[in-house]
């Protein structure tokens, strides 16, 4: 979700304004994901190298993470969405923790979108730690060598939290032009497909996401295999407006 305080800038607004705008953006695509049938959605919200933002940015955007927790809570376990945060969420104050804990509780029996947010999250820190959980293992004689697996790091990342399915995105999508992956499920994206957006995540809609998943569905996913060629194949995408 990348782009809030250069679209903000770029209007003479305060970063404030482009977060605000953010949030809309946020609901729109949880909206489409949810209407669409796509079954998993992790959102990259703050990340741990944003600490070194201005404090005066940093409190105002954890105070809008509260604000629109209280606001959207209710609306999203209605609706069938499960709410998880994952990332170094020990930094954050305490009143936005009470919110996130409050927020699990009440979708935790919800599975119609499984809706994950990475708040305070370092891709890099987050498979260090879990390196380190596999040492101390290894170190106590509970774990050989040989048992260190993918599968083994993965139950110990951070989106462990999710079914096993749906932890490695098929699809990850970047906004506003920028073509990394600054640190965003560096593990879990190894088989992903990337699309890169000029659009800066306030304006990203339903049409933005729309062109990603026909974008998507145009690749041929080897995972280092081979494919044989379709003859008469087309993509495309039914249903995205």
């Amino acid at each position: 979700m990348d782009g809030n305080s250069r679209w903000a800038q770029r209007r003479g607004l305060p970063p404030a304004a482009g977060y605000q705008r953010g949030v809309e953006a946020l609901r729109r695509v949880v909206r489409c994901c949810h209407e669409w049938g796509i079954p998993c959605l992790t959102v990259y919200a703050f990340s741990s190298e944003n600490w070194r933002r201005a404090p005066a940015e940093v409190t105002a955007l954890l105070a809008l993470m509260e604000r629109v927790l209280a606001a959207e809570v209710a609306e999203l376990a209605a609706a069938g969405v499960r709410l998880r945060f994952i990332g170094e969420l020990d930094r954050l104050p305490a009143p936005l923790l009470r919110r996130m804990s409050s927020a699990e509780r009440a979708t935790a029996g919800n599975a119609s979108l499984h809706l994950t947010v990475a708040v305070s999250y370092s891709g890099r820190q987050d498979l260090a730690r879990a390196v380190s959980e596999i040492a101390a293992l290894a170190a106590a004689g509970q774990l050989p060598p040989q048992g260190v697996t993918p599968e083994l790091i993965e139950e110990h990342l951070a989106t462990r939290v999710l079914p096993p399915g749906w932890r490695q995105p098929d699809l990850l999508v970047r906004t506003s032009g920028e073509q990394r992956l600054s640190n965003f499920l560096c593990y879990e994206a190894a088989y992903s497909e990337l699309h890169f957006s000029p659009v800066m995540w306030p304006d990203f809609g339903e049409e933005q996401l729309a062109e990603a998943l026909r974008d998507f569905a145009c690749r041929e996913r080897r995972f280092g295999g081979r494919q044989a060629p379709r003859e008469g194949s087309s993509c495309g995408l039914d249903g995205g407006g």
